[in-house]
Parts: C-alpha cells; sequence; structure tokens
C-alpha cells in the first residue's frame, strides 16, 4: 500500500469502531488504488461477520469489480457474488436465497441491488463506486436495506455535487494522493477544432507503435436535430480519408 491508501483505511478503520454508521467520500485518481482500500475495508465487515455490497453504475464496471473482488477474496475463503439486471431468473433466484441468509458475503452489482425484492439478511457496510453517477434517493435506498449499514462513496472525480455532499451531506472525506509504484502519470490534453492534424498524427504514431486509440462520439447514426458528428459517418471518414 500507499503512505496514502494506509491513511484512508486508518481513516476508515476509526470510523468502523465508533457507535454510530460510517458516512465517507473515498477521492483519488484512476489508478490510485481506491478499489485496494474498499477491498481491505470490505474484508474487516465481512471478518465481523456481515455483508459488503459494492455498487457500481454500470455492469462493465460491476464485471470488472467482481473478477478483480473474487480473485483476492475466494482464495481467502469468502463468497462473492454479483447480481445486475442481466441476471436470468434462476439466477436471479439463487443469488437473491443467498442474500438472504446470514453470513458473511461480498455482493456486486448496480442498481438491481437496491430493487424492492433484494432482502439483506445482515447488511454492515455499503460501497458505492462513481457516486457521482447515483441519484441521493438511490443510495437511499439501498441504506434502508441494512439497519443504519455504514457507507463508503467513492470518486475520482471531484465535481461540484461531491463538494457539496462533503460539506452538507456530513460526508467525512479521505483522499488518495499519491499513485502506487508503477503506474505512468495520465495526460489530459484539449484538442481544438483548428488541430485536428496534430491529433491524426500523434494518434498514428501510437499505433505504429502497436497501441491503440478510441475515438468516441456523442451520437452514433446521424441526426437531424442534433449538429453533432456521428460514429457511423465519422467511421467512415476516417478510414477513408485519414488513417
Amino acid at each position: 500500500l500507499t503512505e496514502a491508501q494506509a491513511c484512508a483505511i486508518a481513516e476508515i478503520d476509526c470510523d468502523l469502531k465508533t457507535n454510530h454508521p460510517m458516512l465517507r467520500l473515498l477521492q483519488g485518481d484512476v489508478g490510485s488504488g481506491k478499489t485496494a482500500v474498499a477491498a481491505t475495508v470490505a474484508s474487516s465487515v465481512l471478518a465481523g461477520g456481515y455483508q459488503v455490497v459494492l455498487m457500481a453504475p454500470t455492469e462493465l464496471l460491476a464485471e470488472q469489480h467482481y473478477a478483480t473482488l473474487t480473485a483476492w477474496f475466494v482464495p481467502l475463503g469468502l463468497e462473492v457474488v454479483m447480481l445486475t439486471g442481466r441476471a436470468g431468473a434462476s439466477e436471479r433466484k439463487v443469488i437473491l436465497q443467498q442474500v438472504a441468509q446470514k453470513k458473511p458475503l461480498l455482493i456486486v452489482g448496480t442498481h438491481a441491488l437496491f430493487q424492492k425484492n433484494v432482502t439483506y439478511a445482515s447488511l454492515g457496510l455499503i460501497i458505492v463506486d462513481e457516486q457521482h453517477r447515483f441519484g441521493v434517493e438511490q443510495r437511499a435506498a439501498l441504506r434502508r436495506k441494512g439497519n443504519a449499514p455504514h457507507l463508503m462513496v467513492m470518486t475520482a472525480t471531484p465535481i461540484p455535487r461531491s463538494l457539496a455532499l462533503t460539506l452538507y451531506g456530513d460526508l467525512d472525506l479521505s483522499i488518495i494522493d499519491e499513485l502506487p509504484p508503477g503506474r505512468k502519470p495520465v495526460e489530459t490534453r484539449v484538442v481544438y477544432p483548428t488541430q485536428p492534424k496534430d491529433m491524426y498524427n500523434f494518434i498514428s504514431k501510437q499505433i505504429q507503435n502497436g497501441g491503440q486509440a478510441f475515438l468516441i462520439y456523442p451520437i452514433i447514426e446521424e441526426s437531424d436535430t442534433l449538429q453533432v458528428k456521428a460514429a457511423v459517418n465519422e467511421h467512415e471518414r476516417l478510414q477513408n480519408e485519414v488513417f
């Protein structure tokens, strides 16, 4: 662990030992190790015999967390399940039965975690990833599933709403302000519309060096109402005229 991760874990451990539920925001850049902190905290709560929920805004992110946490926790003899809207009826029934049993269990999922038919036997900790993607009522609906469970929300995006939550939502704040060794720094650059050739040259060099590039557009096909570039048209143009 980095010093910043260890400090965040120590702050959270102090919260867990008090006689009132934790409300804490964990903020750190992408790659700073928030998942490792969350896993460490989860292991403490699981060791106490309680259930832990980790809620992500998309199924893809939930699947990534599930894969990571399964690799970490299953060798320790701890059980991890995933509940998303994609689960089939029979699979969902089995998961709901597991969740309703009073035993240590880590449940990873999406909005499906706070639906009416989901009953937790002993919910001790809720971890919300990318908290800015969820509404206040959605987080509250999940908290009502337990008896005053601890709540930790995580974000890599310190947007004004996150600031407002810390100021007015009674959230304590832990910050991971260093990256683990070996992590390459993330560069963010703005390319103006007058500089497309510079961007295309940069992308070409990355591809020639064995890298990949993703160009993301706001819509798939051209729209009569939205005056923005569409992925289908741009793909054809980039393929034929640029690359």
